[in-house]
């Protein structure tokens, strides 16, 4: 056999064999009362833009079964939840709550959702409007982070 085909066959041997290795693609059950409560059309954009990442409501897609993307998408969903999961939210307390919503200020301006995910799903985009009502729902006035900078973005 030529190296060709030997290389050809180890590739294809590569390729079916990480297939194997499992990830968690699985959406812990959670109880509706810790979800976000937020006005409906600020939630429908949540869910639109941050669930997949940000909640125990994860819509796996085809492609997150197939290796080496099923790696990264699951790893994006397990850090995504920790940082912030709004299936949970209610179970935060207030002090929890508050830095959440100076970091959900920041992200929406900033990197979230991010452009690869957007990418995918362009419906995820958030419109300045969005944006502003998300930043609305917040409660943080962009002038307190101006005068209180440590606070708000440190």
């Amino acid at each position: 056999m030529s190296v060709g085909k030997w290389l050809a066959l180890f590739f294809l041997v590569f390729i079916v064999g990480i297939q194997l290795i499992p990830v968690d693609r699985t959406n812990p059950k959670s109880d509706p009362a810790l979800e976000v409560k937020a006005p409906s059309e600020v939630k429908a954009i949540l869910v639109r833009s941050c669930y997949d990442c940000h909640s125990n409501h994860t819509d796996w897609p085809w492609y997150s079964a197939i290796a080496p993307m099923k790696w990264f998408i699951a790893r994006d969903v397990k850090v995504g939840r920790q940082w912030l999961n709004f299936s949970e939210w209610e179970s935060y307390d207030e002090k929890k709550k508050e830095k959440l919503r100076a970091m959900i200020f920041k992200a929406v301006g900033l990197a979230m959702p991010l452009g690869l995910y957007v990418r995918a799903h362009p419906e995820a985009k958030l419109s300045p409007e969005d944006k502003e009502k998300i930043r609305q729902w917040t409660g943080i006035d962009p002038e307190e982070i101006m005068n209180n900078p440590k606070k708000y973005l440190y």
